[in-house]
């Protein structure tokens, strides 16, 4: 028999993200799956103390950690695991279409510096892909729709589901941001929900449902068919993408999308210094109209009231 995967998770209330340290108690070699990397937008302060206190989790537990996984490039926090590799060795892996999101956004955040084929990462991992921690086997699930490059990961009885899914009393994941789709999200959640009803699935976040006094991030597939709000048992395609559509249509973009999706497309780098060795975040520019924008840069130009 292969050993049970040990989890423990890490809460971070600030961006209401689940991190993961997973390990096999006989080889002592793990995992540390959607790590946090504190960030201040308004002073612009990156602190590791969210990553600090894995890492030590991991010293205690005497491991040896050979991976840092991602789900996908999130949009709500930035990833620490960068600084894992850095620490560790432990290498970087990501679904193979982290390509085509890197594509999406390189142009928007001129980040001419990514390494092609998406080589900041140190594995690209294919719909089925097995790989070992240790002792355990890890299946790789590719389940796109909130973005095209989303993948859980399968390790014995427990899936992490990235933003997939939320606990059942929560819901699903949004599915309109650029490369996502409704259907596809719900065709993802249906191959997470046909798994054995005892399967244990791991959120990467909680945002304390209505009524519910505690954060949560451990659920069942039997559970989220009986009980998830948007997509229980019953639950029609197209009921749950004009659901879902319409929800999306209705919500304010995270706080930290600018800043998160610029580092996670680099694998956690923060973009190329400038002379001065200052790094900065981009941040594009919409005006409303192109009247307001001549507008603007009129106001820019010497000798104008």
């Amino acid at each position: 028999m292969p050993p049970a995967a040990r989890i423990r998770a890490f809460f971070d209330e600030t961006t209401k993200t689940v991190t993961y340290l997973v390990w096999d108690p006989t080889t002592r070699e793990g995992a540390v799956i959607d790590p946090v990397l504190d960030f201040d937008l308004a002073t612009g302060q990156v602190r590791t103390q969210s990553v600090d206190e894995v890492l030590a989790a991991a010293a205690e537990q005497g491991l040896a950690l050979r991976w840092s996984l991602e789900t996908h490039a999130h949009a709500d926090h930035l990833t620490a695991s960068a600084l894992i590799r850095a620490r560790t060795g432990a290498g970087i892996g990501i679904g193979e279409r982290i390509t085509a999101v890197q594509q999406i956004f390189a142009p928007v955040f001129a980040a001419k510096d990514l390494a092609p084929a998406g080589g900041d990462f140190d594995k690209l991992f294919v719909d089925g892909e097995r790989f070992a921690i240790g002792g355990l086997e890890a299946e790789v699930l590719h389940t796109p729709g909130h973005t095209p490059a989303d993948i859980s990961y399968r390790i014995g009885d427990a899936v992490f589901v990235g933003d997939t899914l939320f606990m059942p009393d929560y819901g699903t994941a949004r599915a309109d941001f650029p490369g996502g789709d409704a259907r596809q999200l719900y065709r993802s959640i249906r191959r997470l929900l046909s798994l054995p009803p005892k399967t244990r699935l791991f959120m990467c976040h909680d945002y304390k449902a209505p009524g519910r006094a505690d954060y949560a991030w451990e659920t069942t597939v039997a559970e989220e068919r009986a009980k998830n709000i948007q997509i229980h048992d019953g639950v029609a395609e197209e009921a749950f993408a004009t659901m879902r559509q319409a929800r999306d249509a209705g919500l304010a973009a995270p706080a930290l999308l600018l800043p998160s999706i610029q580092v996670n497309i680099r694998a956690g780098r923060f973009p190329p210094a400038d002379a001065d060795g200052t790094r900065y975040i981009r941040v594009p520019v919409r005006t409303p109209t192109a009247a307001a924008a001549q507008a603007v840069e009129a106001g820019d130009k010497p000798g104008r009231s």
